[in-house]
């Protein structure tokens, strides 16, 4: 059975530890770490993943930038990405099931059970969304 690969970016390497322990353990996910977010794309076309887990607030580049650099780049731009962050709560990413944007939260500490549950529905969408609005002419 070939495992779900997934990037976690997150600059707090505790965080991205204890994701990919947790995924791991379950045998379903193949899970790359990265802590330097000016990174992502070079450590993306290293891993090919199936999703990535973003961190928002990063020094030196936010993770609204890393996600607008991989949905601008041809290979990742069909990828779901999910914002996994300490800036909402629980409740408030989870409060009505839509994303903001085209992207979906989890509030850190993710529980595992709801984190799985987010990985597969995103995997799920993944033709349908994650995408930026294309420019129209008039």
């Amino acid at each position: 059975m070939k495992k779900t690969r997934i990037l976690v970016i997150d600059d707090d390497v505790h965080s991205t530890r204890m994701v990919k322990l947790t995924l791991e353990r379950t045998g379903r996910y193949e899970v790359w770490p990265l802590n330097n977010p000016a990174g992502a794309l070079d450590a993306a076309r290293q891993c090919k993943p199936d999703l990535i887990l973003l961190d928002i607030c990063m020094p030196g580049t936010e993770g609204s930038e890393v996600a607008f650099q991989l949905r601008t780049d041809k290979e990742f731009e069909r990828i779901p990405v999910v914002f996994l962050t300490a800036l909402v709560s629980e409740r408030e990413a989870v409060s009505d099931g839509t994303p903001v944007g085209a992207f979906h939260f989890i509030a850190k500490p993710p529980r595992l059970q709801r984190l799985i549950t987010c990985i597969e529905r995103n995997l799920e969408m993944a033709p349908m969304t994650n995408q930026l609005p294309t420019e129209t002419s008039s």
